[in-house]
């Protein structure tokens, strides 16, 4: 090969743009001993979109889907941003111990974004925002926490309430709920998506502060645990 064409070759591998990986395999696991998942939605996006950002108001959108498991209006976003989205229902909710397994075509999007609620909470959620996908074909692991969305006091009472500025944990998946609690918080300091403190429960399950078993339904960080294979 000619100097010149070397040249040439090499002016083109350093001009040209990296090509994004676009075939992501995600398997989510539920780390937890009594938590449930709603369904997930999944995305692909570019740098600028964001289901949530610690530290920051929720959305109404993200209120939704942190009170009531309702990912429609997280879904809604990301479709008008262009995002590539996936719902994941696990065949109803993601139970402890228990996997769910998808795929993801992203095109040309760089972010791997997703977020579902725990129940029985208020308004708790996991959720990962903006993961840069690897270009380099791998398997990667990201541990997910759980975030508290700040719209909804920690009351801790199961009630039925799930939509949106209605008080209450719309139910205990594991039918091991409790019930005549008196609440354990009225308020909630931190306004913002903040860390959850977990729920705190009690062992009284016809009365106490708390509907709340704490026995199973408490948690520490990570809830989730999900493998990306970038093919």
């Amino acid at each position: 090969m000619k100097v010149s064409q070397l040249l040439l070759a090499s002016s083109l591998a350093i001009t040209s743009p990296l090509v994004s990986a676009q075939q992501l395999d995600i398997t989510i696991s539920n780390l937890t001993n009594g938590i449930h998942f709603t369904p997930f939605v999944v995305a692909g996006h570019d740098m600028n979109t964001h289901i949530f950002k610690v530290g920051q108001a929720a959305s109404s959108e993200l209120q939704m889907l942190a009170e009531g498991g309702n990912i429609s209006g997280v879904v809604g976003v990301l479709n008008a941003a262009n995002a590539v989205v996936v719902k994941k229902t696990a065949g109803g909710l993601l139970t402890p111990g228990t996997n769910t397994q998808l795929m993801l075509d992203t095109g040309t999007n760089e972010y791997l974004s997703l977020s579902s609620m725990l129940l029985p909470t208020n308004d708790g959620f996991a959720g990962i925002d903006s993961w840069k996908i690897p270009t380099e074909p791998g398997v990667y692991w990201i541990n997910v926490n759980a975030y508290d969305a700040g719209t909804e006091a920690n009351d801790e009472i199961i009630n039925g309430g799930g939509a949106s500025n209605a008080a209450g944990i719309p139910a205990a998946p594991g039918m091991d709920g409790g019930t005549n609690g008196t609440g354990v918080a009225t308020t909630d300091a931190n306004q913002t998506v903040h860390v959850h403190r977990g729920n705190l429960g009690d062992d009284q399950p016809t009365a106490g502060k708390s509907d709340l078993d704490n026995r199973i339904h408490r948690w520490l960080n990570p809830v989730l645990r999900v493998r990306v294979e970038v093919q």
